[in-house]
């Protein structure tokens, strides 16, 4: 028994109507005949707060009680969590602590305190940071919202896929970036519902393959806080929910190295005019490299978000 079923992800469709955007499907002949395969790119970095972690955010948010709603909501997270989380509470009129890393990119710390939230810095290197959150919860009687192992959250990003699939049916494979595992987990969850033969893969950078080395050995491992251009995706072990969705039905996690996403960054920014963060590009990019297998030739990417850093941007010229 998983933590959601595809009736999850459609009240989740239902919670999210009128206020996520419908984010649109990119095609380029050029990156067709690139790859040998045609690409279909959901874009999530035109989803509200430039990432697809609005859609759970909002979903979790949206089922809070009324004294939760005035106690207010905690979160913890390198960016786009903590600015779905922001931007969601802001909607509701809920009060907002988010706790990020000291290395956070500075686009995703404005924008997180923009929004209107609290923002709480921690080590990463030294702080375990759910510890610290829930800790910080409790003291001021907050309702942790996590960034991916809840069932809220993971309904709503299996959100995007179901909304790619009513705009694509026709696909033979689904890719994306993989962290914690709540988008993967949401989203096989949604796509299985509308075609039980698809398959779908999930992409890591180069040390940061806690998936992949937890599929490996057939549970979930732990590793050391990853070193990798792709924040969205240095999570050290898949989630205790989302992981056995991955087991079930992922059926590969592939790897790549950072030099792979800021070509596909290049690529995506200069010939699409994209502008897209590293995790948002790491299922491109394992496309690009030729890692999926031949006979999957209508592929859906998704693209998970575009809040990059100006400075990193601005080298992709």
């Amino acid at each position: 028994m998983f933590a959601l079923t595809f009736a999850d992800v459609e009240q989740a469709a239902a919670q999210l109507h009128g206020v996520a955007h419908v984010t649109p499907v990119m095609t380029s002949r050029t990156l067709d005949a690139l790859t040998g395969r045609a690409l279909f790119l959901k874009c999530e970095q035109f989803q509200r707060g430039g990432a697809f972690k609005f859609r759970g955010a909002y979903n979790a948010i949206s089922r809070l009680s009324e004294h939760e709603r005035q106690c207010g909501v905690i979160a913890f997270s390198s960016g786009n969590h903590a600015q779905g989380v922001a931007l969601a509470a802001q909607l509701a009129g809920v009060p907002a602590v988010i706790c990020m890393p000291d290395d956070a990119p500075p686009v995703k710390l404005a924008a997180t305190r923009d929004y209107g939230a609290e923002v709480v810095i921690y080590q990463r290197a030294t702080t375990d940071r759910e510890a610290f959150a829930r800790t910080l919860a409790a003291q001021r009687g907050l309702t942790l919202i996590p960034p991916y192992d809840h069932p809220h959250i993971m309904a709503g990003q299996g959100t995007a896929a179901h909304e790619l699939l009513t705009q694509i049916p026709e696909l033979d494979a689904l890719i994306m970036p993989v962290g914690g595992g709540g988008l993967i987990s949401g989203c096989t969850i949604a796509a299985k519902a509308h075609n039980p033969t698809l398959r779908i893969f999930g992409v890591e950078t180069e040390g940061a393959d806690d998936v992949r080395r937890s599929l490996a050995c057939g549970e979930r491992v732990t590793i050391d806080p990853p070193t990798t251009i792709a924040d969205g995706i240095r999570t050290t072990a898949p989630g205790f929910l989302t992981f056995p969705i991955i087991r079930q039905y992922v059926e590969q996690i592939l790897v790549v190295p950072d030099a792979a996403v800021l070509e596909t960054m290049r690529f995506l920014l200069l010939r699409m005019k994209l502008a897209v963060e590293p995790t948002g590009a790491v299922g491109l990019a394992a496309v690009m490299m030729g890692l999926l297998p031949p006979a999957c030739q209508r592929i859906g990417v998704i693209i998970s978000g575009g809040n990059v850093d100006p400075a990193l941007l601005a080298c992709l010229g």
